[in-house]
């Protein structure tokens, strides 16, 4: 296929632009809460981080929805401790990365990546990001707070 330099000229203007349009599009429709298929933390119970110390796998049949998300729940006490307190249990950043929004962009978590810091529950991408968070947390935190919940939008 031959293009004349007008042709070149006008698709070297218009695809940054087209680029960019579509990043927009992609990140107004980032959800507050990551969750997969509507599930957030994959289906791993909240509240069992703070009182088992480990992800733990919620039951299906036991939900609270919260924040555009279904949260399960190992028993029926987690979720009505969940319920009375959202905000207390449900990781920070709405479940992302901590490392990724600490870097000013959201990305995936596991379950198995995750810490609690001053009563808070945090979550990373992988154990080996969730490594390189740690090398300076009170950074990390720092940065993710000043980026959240801008990076919804970025």
């Amino acid at each position: 296929m031959h293009h004349n330099r007008r042709q070149i000229l006008a698709i070297s203007v218009t695809l940054p632009f087209a680029a960019m349009a579509g990043r927009l599009a992609h990140a107004q429709s980032t959800p507050t809460i990551y969750a997969e298929g509507g599930i957030a933390i994959d289906g791993t119970d909240p509240v069992a981080y703070f009182t088992e110390s480990a992800p733990v796998a919620g039951d299906p049949s036991i939900t609270h929805d919260w924040n555009g998300a279904t949260w399960r729940f190992a028993n029926a006490e987690n979720r009505d401790t969940f319920a009375a307190d959202p905000e207390a249990y449900a990781p920070q950043y709405g479940g992302y990365c901590a490392w990724a929004v600490s870097e000013g962009y959201t990305a995936s978590t596991v379950p198995e990546a995750w810490k609690i810091v001053d009563g808070r529950l945090y979550l990373n991408f992988s154990r080996r990001i969730q490594r390189r968070w740690e090398r300076d947390i009170p950074g990390r935190i720092a940065s993710a707070d000043a980026n959240w919940p801008d990076v919804l939008n970025a």
